[in-house]
């Protein structure tokens, strides 16, 4: 009689105790990392743009310090050329937040003379200097992004803690090891870390968890009808930041999406009919090209383009 109630009772606990999901072994590790920060650092700060990555690296930050406000700043770096829904949503999203938004603007740089124009008019390559200057200004020593290392060769070199020098530049021998996700913050006078919560994650990771989470995002992300024009097999957004339609390129209207979203003059769309969260994990699902790899023309200027602006202090 003893056995048979111990038995019954080991069964009733092994239906109370689900397995955690890939997600609930993601998530853990983000808040994790997020808290082991808060521990660290002295000033950290989010990169918040309004993007996807950075929109569920803040909702996982308000969950992981809940029900206290997360102990960061957001930054973002406003290149004058972001997509106008984004920033609507960035700013609706920073006063729910409470947290406070320091906003470098590339515009002003070159308004002033301390950056000069790009011959292509991309200002991708742009954000490093005001990015860095942000970080001086705001005594930031740990500076959380959203890059994942299935995007890009060179992100997939990333440690989450990524040490950069006192010039903000990052040299992948000086990286250090990250074993049982024990992450050591020491760092010099005018060294900062940028750290990456976001790492181990996938596209189709993020889509699921947005699913799950419910977290809005822009309409952009969504399929919806925009002028563009073709260019190096990608359909980039028409107007004088893209320099486009140049002669030869035709501008049509065309049921589209966004994977990714930055500056307008780089950033391509890709022909889509998903308009809602489950449509469009159903296709990312079936994609086999990263979503830089497909709507990045910054990122094809040469195949080290990622690793040379991160060896700069490019994210």
């Amino acid at each position: 009689m003893t056995t048979t109630v111990a038995a019954r009772r080991r069964a009733e606990n092994a239906d109370a105790m689900e397995p955690l999901s890939h997600l609930d072994v993601l998530e853990a590790e983000s808040a994790h990392i997020l808290r082991e920060v808060a521990g660290e650092f002295r000033r950290p700060v989010l990169l918040f743009s309004g993007g996807k990555d950075s929109i569920v690296m803040l909702h996982l930050a308000r969950k992981a310090f809940w029900p206290a406000r997360p102990p960061l700043t957001l930054l973002h770096v406003d290149t004058g050329h972001n997509f106008p829904e984004v920033l609507e949503y960035r700013d609706r999203a920073v006063a729910a937040s409470g947290l406070e938004l320091v906003v470098a603007s590339v515009e002003e740089y070159l308004a002033s003379g301390r950056l000069r124009e790009r011959a292509d008019g991309v200002r991708n390559q742009l954000q490093t200097v005001p990015l860095l200057d942000a970080i001086a200004a705001g005594g930031f020593d740990a500076v959380f992004g959203g890059a994942r290392r299935d995007e890009e060769k060179a992100r997939a070199k990333e440690r989450v803690f990524s040490l950069r020098d006192e010039f903000g530049q990052w040299d992948p021998r000086r990286q250090r090891p990250e074993l049982w996700q024990l992450y050591n913050g020491r760092q010099a006078p005018g060294e900062h870390h940028r750290v990456f919560p976001l790492s181990n994650w996938t596209e189709l990771d993020i889509w699921q968890y947005i699913e799950r989470e419910g977290v809005e995002l822009p309409g952009i992300y969504f399929a919806h009808e925009r002028e563009v024009f073709r260019r190096d097999g990608m359909w980039l957004t028409a107007g004088a930041w893209s320099g486009g339609p140049a002669p030869g390129e035709r501008a049509e209207r065309r049921l589209v999406r966004y994977r990714t979203v930055g500056d307008m003059s780089c950033t391509g769309a890709v022909e889509s009919a998903a308009r809602t969260v489950a449509e469009v994990v159903a296709e990312v699902a079936l994609s086999r090209i990263t979503e830089r790899g497909a709507t990045r023309a910054d990122d094809r200027a040469s195949e080290a383009a990622m690793e040379d602006r991160k060896r700069e202090g490019y994210f």
